[in-house]
């Protein structure tokens, strides 16, 4: 890889890591359903009236935004708001590897190798420790929740390898235009109008620059650089720097936000990151309905990283 494309692989996994710091200081300025209808609505309007609809059928777009961006990025808000740290959330995502696999496994076919088989087990054992860390230190149930967000971005990683789309960019901007009617509905029903409305009232620099950050610099250019990545290099030559971005995010929450990194929290982290990197590398799945997708496309929005193995995930 050129020195000049390195440097881009390592500034989109900076940008990615930095999104969940981003997305804490957001939180301070809006509701969490709000907070990720906005995103979305600012990603997708107006980048959708400058890039062509991906070659899929609609009804995959419709399918993917809902589980990505309403079911994916709602659960991420919503932990996150509960006190799930934005460091540790960078991290306890990058467990969507081991829900890709075993669902890949369950509605593809494939076959995951022993070494996938251990790179999993050793991922979850980081959970245990991530989630141990966590109960001690602050309230389970953001932590809970940012665990099924990863459930539901390996869903949305094997639809989005069922449905094969061409373009990275195209995809992710096309996807963003699902999930702002169902968010801001269910923000009405959940949060309120009131709060809704004092949030929008209140609106600053700050706030506003949160939503530029995670709808134009972490979606658009962060999806827009890594599927210019995989138009000039392998897969497996790109992918491994989406393993920085748990790194860039747990550090620049500590540096930004004064998070506190333990020694369990940075065990964890080796564990999760060692058994992400195993489960992505360890050898190719095999199997009839093995599908690979050559671009990054879950988002990740991105609230998160794409998957190693297949490039079909997205940031936070």
């Amino acid at each position: 890889m050129r020195p000049v494309h390195t440097f881009l692989a390592v500034l989109v996994a900076l940008v990615w890591g930095v999104n969940f710091v981003v997305i804490e200081v957001g939180l301070d300025h809006f509701p969490p359903l709000l907070f990720s209808a906005l995103r979305f609505l600012v990603a997708a309007v107006p980048a959708v009236f400058f890039v062509r609809r991906p070659r899929v059928a609609l009804g995959w777009i419709v399918l993917v935004g809902l589980v990505l961006g309403v079911a994916k990025f709602g659960l991420v808000f919503l932990g996150m708001d509960l006190g799930m740290p934005a460091g540790l959330a960078s991290l306890v995502l990058q467990i969507q590897a081991v829900f890709t696999a075993v669902l890949a496994a369950v509605f593809l076919g494939e076959r995951p190798g022993p070494v996938r088989y251990a790179g999993m087990a050793v991922a979850l054992g980081g959970i245990a420790v991530a989630a141990h860390d966590q109960g001690a230190t602050g309230p389970v149930v953001g932590f809970v929740l940012v665990v099924a967000a990863a459930a539901f971005w390996g869903l949305s990683n094997v639809l989005t390898r069922k449905a094969a789309p061409p373009d990275a960019l195209s995809w992710m901007v096309w996807v963003s235009l699902v999930p702002p009617l169902p968010m801001f509905a269910l923000s009405l029903l959940v949060e309120g109008p009131d709060a809704g409305m004092a949030a929008l009232r209140g609106l600053d620099l700050a706030g506003a620059g949160t939503i530029v950050y995670v709808a134009w610099i972490s979606t658009i250019f962060g999806f827009g650089a890594w599927g210019f990545l995989l138009r000039h290099y392998d897969a497996s030559t790109v992918a491994p720097f989406s393993l920085l971005v748990p790194v860039f995010g747990m550090s620049s929450a500590a540096l930004l936000l004064g998070e506190r990194v333990t020694p369990l929290s940075l065990v964890a982290a080796v564990l999760l990151v060692g058994g992400v990197a195993l489960t992505s590398f360890g050898g190719r799945a095999a199997g009839r309905g093995a599908v690979t997708v050559p671009d990054p496309v879950t988002v990740p929005d991105p609230v998160t990283a794409p998957s190693p193995g297949d490039g079909t995930s997205v940031p936070g």
